[in-house]
């Protein structure tokens, strides 16, 4: 064997010795200590880090506590949001879990404030979870910050029913260490979903009365004027919206003399905006009376779900009624008051429709006088 041959052999049995030594070497890495690392993908796409499953969490921004609530028990979060504490009326998830409101301060809150990077610190929870932040660079600064993961969640674009919601319910449990709950939690959601849509999709459009809702909130309280295009709980039931001709989607404000107009066969009111409704009603009780629905006594009401962004848990209730008044021998079988409490308690661990009814109303039929 000449040397040559022999020299190569003995590189390439270097080269293959190392190969293997470089192989054996990652697979050990994989196993130990850093096999507990959470690799996670947040609503915006970032990809966050985290040592472990989180056992102390905090939920700051629009929604971002009551997202954690359908997922993760109270016990392991640090501290709320000073706008959290202020009020509970019209929040399943501080009505079921009053013991939130003695927790630490961590910022005042609301859409128009930013995180209070310094008292999140003082607590030193695992994980940040929020709705504040709209871009990598935003999430990454108070990452930066505080020296704690942050992970982005969302709401999406509607009141009930988006996908953006299951995915931040997955990213949730993923990171608590509890996907198990967050399947469970969108599997509930999708079938309620999917019973609504089954109930009502085959209804064809000359048998559905027209609808409108009315007295929505949007920054603020209004009256009969406030409404939405391609209403996600008249979608969620084949609803006719009469404003949906209008071509807009989302909250705006109608000219009231477009309602008679459109004189629509049933009118939803929200009770965040029904004594403006009264009030107005006293004053132009001539406007109401050209409207069929004031007049024939198909006025409904429906629970407000919109307090620091959307409780899905009452938006869900809500789907379910309206169902409920437009096709009525569809959901013969829908005991609202059963129905939703069956909501609040799948999502929540209670039955809290009782106090929600307690502070603003039945789902019924609307009296004005």
């Amino acid at each position: 064997m000449s040397k040559k041959v022999l020299l190569l052999l003995i590189i390439i049995s270097m080269l293959f010795i190392f190969l293997l030594s470089g192989c054996t070497s990652k697979s050990v890495v994989k196993v130990n200590s850093d096999s507990n690392t959470i690799s996670i993908t947040d609503m915006l796409g970032r990809d966050v880090l985290i040592k472990s499953a989180a056992k102390k969490v905090v939920a700051i921004g629009p929604g971002a506590l009551r997202l954690y609530c359908y997922v993760g028990g109270v016990e392991k979060i640090s501290g709320i949001e000073q706008i959290e504490k202020d009020n509970a009326t019209g929040r399943p998830y501080i009505l079921a879990n009053p013991s939130l409101t003695n927790l630490q301060i961590i910022g005042a809150g609301g859409p128009n404030n930013s995180p209070d990077a310094e008292k999140i610190l003082e607590l030193k929870p695992d994980v940040i979870f929020t709705t504040y932040v709209s871009d990598k660079s935003a999430a990454d600064n108070l990452q930066s910050k505080t020296g704690i993961p942050v992970v982005a969640i969302s709401y999406g674009k509607v009141s009930a029913f988006d996908p953006n919601v299951y995915e931040s319910i997955k990213i949730i449990g993923k990171t608590i260490g509890d996907e198990k709950r967050a399947q469970q939690v969108v599997e509930f959601m999708k079938k309620c979903e999917n019973d609504l849509d089954n109930r009502t999709k085959g209804i064809s459009n000359n048998q559905k009365p027209n609808t409108y809702v009315g007295a929505l909130s949007m920054k603020g309280l209004h009256g009969i004027e406030s409404t939405q295009g391609n209403y996600s709980l008249f979608n969620a039931v084949h609803a006719l919206n009469v404003v949906d001709e209008t071509g807009r989607t989302g909250s705006f404000m109608i000219d009231k003399e477009k309602l008679i107009v459109w004189n629509p066969d049933k009118i939803f009111i929200d009770f965040g905006g029904l004594t403006i409704v009264k009030a107005d009603y006293k004053k132009n009780l001539e406007f109401y009376k050209t409207l069929t629905a004031f007049n024939s006594g198909e006025v409904y009401s429906l629970l407000p779900y919109n307090f620091y962004s959307t409780n899905i848990d009452t938006a869900m209730a809500d789907a379910y009624y309206i169902g409920k008044v437009l096709y009525p021998e569809k959901f013969k079988d829908i005991d609202i008051e059963k129905k939703a409490n069956e909501i609040y308690k799948f999502l929540l661990g209670k039955e809290v429709y009782s106090q929600m009814t307690e502070d603003f109303g039945e789902l019924e039929e609307i009296m004005l006088e």
